[in-house]
């Protein structure tokens, strides 16, 4: 009940008090503001992920207008020169519209990114996206090396879903998963979550032929991650850690100097307040956390 008043005065908070809150976390609302975040990061030693704030676009023209977006924060890092990727979520390019409109807009920014060299990674929302998701992935992997999918440990089916990509190489970005899901479908404790989080790692690496890129900012997992990764024989070059700007950063600074690789999520865009509502509202848990990173101790 506190939970759901709290979240029902979001809207009215001012949005200079909110953007306060959220700046933190946010790069900002332009392109610009995106890059110099993402250059002070490579400043700092971390490389990058690119990702515009949106899912579940309006109509077609929006889910175009976002594919644009991307193609030219695609182009913008490889101007640069930053070690970033850019990272997208399915509806955001038009999946709660049509499969077929986000496999071509996919297809697009895909495209122009191969032509840069640039990497892009299609995002995991949830679990009713996630079998188109999945064929939008295999349909790009044959002809786009550099494309890469998110899995997410929460699911009981992802697994199964690792059992079934294709043969060849795969670039992974495994998470624990955001979206709270029903039980009978979903690990619903922290502690079968990591467990879970830990066999689908296991299992991807007994593919022989997967990049993984590990998200978390559980310490307590991460040192099992590093082992397991050691029991493997991979090298610690050979992957990396990703975790969200803004958040436990004195973790990165630890990993990056025990030579691990660290690569943070940097998100911007002008719908940063709407999609911090619809996340907030949708996961109880993140909402406490981000009131803990509110109030003073």
């Amino acid at each position: 009940m506190l939970h759901k008043l709290l979240i029902g005065t979001l809207p009215l908070l001012p949005r200079p008090v909110m953007r306060h809150f959220a700046g933190k976390y946010i790069a900002g609302e332009t392109l610009e503001q995106e890059l110099a975040k993402l250059r002070e990061m490579a400043g700092r030693g971390f490389s990058g992920v690119l990702d515009i704030l949106g899912e579940g676009s309006s109509s077609e023209s929006h889910a175009r207008e976002a594919a644009e977006a991307y193609i030219q924060g695609a182009e913008a890092v490889a101007e640069a020169q930053l070690d970033t990727y850019v990272s997208i979520k399915p509806t955001h390019l038009g999946l709660n519209k049509s499969e077929a409109l986000a496999l071509e807009l996919f297809g697009l920014v895909a495209a122009r990114c191969r032509d840069l060299g640039v990497f892009m990674r299609i995002e995991m929302e949830d679990h009713p996206t996630t079998d188109a998701t999945l064929r939008i992935y295999e349909a790009l992997r044959p002809e786009y090396e550099r494309v890469g999918i998110v899995l997410q440990a929460r699911l009981h089916r992802t697994l199964v879903d690792i059992e079934n990509l294709a043969p060849g190489p795969v670039d992974v970005r495994m998470v624990k998963g955001i979206y709270l899901e029903p039980a009978e479908i979903a690990h619903t404790d922290p502690s079968s979550i990591r467990r879970a989080y830990l066999d689908c790692t296991r299992r991807l690496l007994t593919r022989g032929d997967v990049h993984l890129r590990l998200a978390t900012h559980d310490e307590g997992m991460a040192n099992d991650l590093i082992e397991l990764m050691a029991d493997f024989e991979v090298p610690r070059e050979d992957y990396e850690f990703q975790v969200l700007l803004g958040v436990q950063e004195q973790l990165w600074e630890r990993w990056k100097l025990e030579g691990l690789n660290v690569r943070v999520y940097v998100p911007f865009g002008p719908e940063w307040r709407e999609y911090s509502q619809r996340r907030l509202r949708k996961n109880p848990e993140l909402f406490k956390a981000v009131m803990r990173q509110m109030l003073p101790a």
